[in-house]
């Protein structure tokens, strides 16, 4: 029982230097759905549930059975604090000024130049960590005076379909 806790200790942390220095292991871990199961937050686990398991064992009264559970448990834990403390909130800072013209669609954007009934004008939109200027339509065929707040209802010819936000 012993050995296999230090095992996973000594896995997670050679797991968890692997990862800091090299990455996410040249991508062996894609196989896993990467919403929970990201390699820090199961070498962390594997982590904890060794260590927990030592602790366990050496300062518990617990049969082996309660042992195996209350380690599972801690490390179980332990990997959902790790992923909603530090992976998730790491995963939500990062920007990128890349995004597809679809992901517009239901966005909220400003007109900056005014929209013609039957004609073209141009909308600024926020996007990540900035912001894009498209030419924009009514989707409605009504005119959209500058500074009107809108919102894109359709991408259509990368022309953005707009309609007034109320």
């Amino acid at each position: 029982m012993e050995i296999l806790f230090w095992s996973c200790l000594a896995f997670g942390v050679l797991m968890a230097l692997a990862t800091l220095f090299i990455g996410d292991l040249g991508g062996a871990f894609d196989f896993l759905p990467h919403d929970l199961f990201e390699p820090v937050v199961l070498a962390g686990g594997i982590t904890i549930f060794g260590g927990a398991g030592l602790l366990l064992a050496r300062y518990s009264a617990f049969q082996p059975g309660g042992i195996y559970a209350c380690a599972a448990a801690a490390a179980a834990l332990g990997g959902l604090a790790m992923h909603f403390v530090y992976v998730r909130p790491m995963k939500n800072s990062e920007n990128s000024v890349a995004y597809s013209i679809r992901d517009l669609e239901g966005k909220r954007a400003e007109v900056i130049t005014s929209i013609p009934a039957a004609g073209f004008g141009e909308v600024l939109v926020r996007v990540g960590a900035g912001n894009a200027n498209h030419i924009a339509e009514s989707f409605e065929k009504e005119a959209l005076a500058e500074g009107t707040k809108v919102v894109v209802v359709r991408v259509k010819d990368d022309v953005l379909g707009v309609s007034r936000l109320d």
